[in-house]
């Protein structure tokens, strides 16, 4: 998973708060060539790093002296962090429940802005001679999941226990990426990932569709702690734009 842009250091955060008198009687508006030098914080769901590196990018291409911090990780993880408090100014989960969980740090109602499917990856070479999620009942096939507090891992526990599998995973992982690079580093046979991350897996995974479709809804939200709400909303009307929509498409996520 790609590490969070670097934050600044603290004689620079120290700075920024020496001035900040004067810089409160400015408007935080994000338009173009009238932002002081500011960094906002997106708490995003793991399976969107690819999809937000590229908003971010943009983002900041339209707002000079906006940097934006992406914070990824399972969606639970960054719901909890919200709730307790943790600085950000958006938060976008891979499913509902998990946006739920972020309570009063929701500063406005969340909106749906994507949709991602569940699906079997194997290792390109497919060793173990896997054919569907029921091949993942053999003895010998070794398979990963999420963790069960990731929304990826409540799909793979439904799944699972659609197709009647019994036999545990080899190990419950801490989000679909890491789930994904378990299997195409050879070092599981078979997992359970969103389809957009088979997809970015490209050539290094084989993907098998699971019966039935089992999807899961995409949320996002500015929030009560942002300290640039006017930025933050600016960032979600983007992931909510045609551009974002585009964007999210190219990737393989379906339309909310």
């Amino acid at each position: 998973m790609p590490l969070p842009r670097t934050r600044r250091p603290l004689g620079a955060a120290l700075a920024a708060l020496v001035v900040l008198p004067l810089a409160a009687c400015g408007s935080d508006a994000g338009t173009t060539g009238g932002d002081d030098a500011r960094t906002l914080t997106v708490l995003a769901a793991a399976s969107l790093t690819g999809t937000f590196t590229e908003l971010a990018e943009q983002f900041e291409a339209e707002h000079e002296g906006v940097s934006v911090d992406l914070v990824l990780d399972s969606s639970g993880t960054l719901a909890d962090q919200a709730a307790q408090g943790a600085p950000g100014d958006v938060l976008a989960t891979a499913d509902t429940a998990s946006m739920e969980r972020a309570g009063d740090a929701r500063a406005d109602d969340p909106a749906v802005f994507a949709t991602n499917e569940l699906v079997l990856v194997t290792p390109a070479a497919n060793p173990a001679g896997v054919t569907g999620i029921a091949s993942l009942d053999d003895d010998a096939v070794t398979y990963v999941v999420c963790v069960e507090t990731a929304p990826c891992g409540v799909l793979a526990a439904q799944a699972l226990a659609d197709a009647g599998v019994t036999r545990e995973p080899a190990s419950l992982e801490r989000d679909v990426k890491a789930t994904l690079a378990r299997v195409s580093e050879d070092e599981a046979d078979a997992g359970l990932v969103y389809r957009t991350d088979a997809r970015a897996a490209g050539a290094d995974v084989a993907t098998f569709d699971l019966p039935g479709s089992l999807v899961t809804a995409y949320p996002v939200t500015t929030l009560a702690q942002s300290a640039h709400p006017d930025l933050a909303a600016e960032f979600v009307d983007l992931v909510l734009s045609e551009a974002g929509a585009d964007v999210l498409g190219a990737a393989g996520f379906g339309p909310p």
